[in-house]
């Protein structure tokens, strides 16, 4: 992984937290500078009431923390995503993506030290808009499933890990969907994939931290992912009601 990307600037802003790691400073930089455009062609439209959630991308020493729904809930069984989930009446969007890591697998708000934001992301099919809240682990307390019924496991990975090549993989979905993934967990047999493997590939690849990989496998999603999707196309079908689900429609967040 390169040390910092040759288009952001050495003198990185000053209201960053003074004691943010070096590594972590051009992801700070470059938060400031994508777009919206550059990790999705779907943003929110204009004029248009949307329901709003927020995630939280909390790094460690050079990990992201990552958390996988139980496999056997109605909504997104399985899912790899960041904690995160709708904003209640009140909040910002921080105050949400703390707020949801905390009651999902209890991360210490006063732990996390916030540093930065991307841009804000559209789901159609559920028209969500989020934002992913950019955190450091400061000072990591133990964090456990609080909820088996909803948490499945907790995941710490390493960068280095993530990106490692005989990790990077294609996801096919039934619908038609294909994009890229990654293999994570301690057998590497756990899909990270959808709006949160598409956040990960498009961001550390604007940063030039993503290594190229040529022709990565192609890997069909397992079957308790897709319970959902079976649920809805045969409930489609039932209705007469045409197209079903296609992939975007499990990269929503949390509720």
């Amino acid at each position: 992984m390169s040390e910092l990307p040759t288009d952001l600037p050495a003198d990185l802003p000053a209201d960053l937290p003074a004691d943010l790691p070096d590594w972590l400073r051009p992801v700070a930089e470059g938060a400031r500078q994508i777009k919206g455009s550059d990790l999705t062609a779907f943003l929110p439209p204009e004029g248009r009431e949307v329901r709003r959630g927020a995630v939280l991308m909390l790094f460690g020493e050079r990990d992201v923390l990552l958390t996988e729904r139980a496999h056997d809930m109605r909504s997104h069984p399985g899912q790899v995503s960041f904690p995160g989930g709708s904003i209640d009446p009140g909040e910002s969007v921080e105050q949400a993506a703390l707020r949801e890591a905390q009651e999902e697998i209890g991360v210490d708000p006063a732990g996390v030290e916030l540093f930065g934001s991307l841009p804000e992301l559209w789901l159609p099919p559920s028209n969500f808009a989020v934002t992913p809240i950019l955190g450091w682990w400061r000072d990591p307390a133990p964090i456990t499933v609080a909820s088996p019924d909803e948490v499945h496991a907790i995941h710490r990975v390493t960068l280095e890990e993530l990106f490692a090549p005989e990790h990077r993989i294609q996801v096919r979905h039934p619908g038609g969907w294909m994009g890229p993934g990654f293999l994570i967990g301690p057998d590497k047999d756990v899909i990270l994939w959808g709006f949160t493997g598409g956040i990960l590939t498009r961001f550390f690849d604007f940063l030039g931290w993503l290594p190229p990989v040529a022709d990565p496998p192609v890997h069909d999603l397992p079957d308790y992912m897709l319970a959902e999707y079976v649920r809805r196309t045969e409930r489609a079908a039932d209705d007469d009601a045409g197209d079903g689900m296609n992939g975007m429609d499990i990269l929503e967040p949390n509720e």
